[in-house]
């Protein structure tokens, strides 16, 4: 039923006719595995820059669970809007007091969509020791990618002149003809 040591793992690739290349089974996950690492862009702003858009300092001081809102919504790309993200955040600081948690999850999927570094350290030592710092860091990374934060996902995508449903596929690097 299973392949014996001596008779080795199955066969994974095919060769192609013509180029003398190989086809992998597995798609996509297969070339995702091929394709080299992007590279690691700093972060527009410091952490400890919150004063240079006080107005959103002041909204994410005295109220984080709207700034978490909006740059949740953005970071996912309108698949849950900014009222249930913040609404969460708060249900989560309200019962747990670890609303930090949750957040720096937002922000390791940020830095993973745009490239961007862990730092100054790693992002729930950030959010657990920064939060609003660190709040205020997403929102002006968004506001500088050219988001405006308080029109949310998909009023930004019209903004655009273009829609999240209709966007190409990424091609990669290996589908090429």
């Amino acid at each position: 039923m299973y392949p014996k040591a001596e008779e080795g793992a199955p066969l994974r690739a095919f060769p192609m006719s013509g180029g003398g290349g190989y086809y992998q089974a597995g798609g996509a996950t297969a070339a995702l595995a091929v394709q080299a690492k992007a590279p690691v862009a700093a972060w527009s702003t410091g952490l400890c820059d919150c004063f240079d858009d006080c107005s959103n300092c002041c909204v994410t001081c005295l109220c984080p669970c709207i700034t978490f809102g909006q740059v949740a919504e953005i970071i996912d790309r309108g698949s849950t809007s900014c009222g249930t993200s913040g609404a969460l955040y708060t249900l989560i600081m309200l019962l747990t007091c670890c609303q930090c948690v949750f957040s720096c999850f937002y922000r390791a999927k940020m830095r993973a969509q745009y490239g961007l570094q862990e730092s100054p350290c790693a992002d729930c030592c950030v959010h657990c020791c920064c939060e609003c710092c660190a709040l205020c860091q997403e929102y002006r990374e968004l506001k500088k990618r050219g988001f405006d934060m308080k029109l949310g996902w998909h009023a930004n995508m019209e903004r655009q002149g273009r829609t999240a449903a209709t966007m190409p596929p990424q091609m990669h690097p290996g589908m090429t003809r």
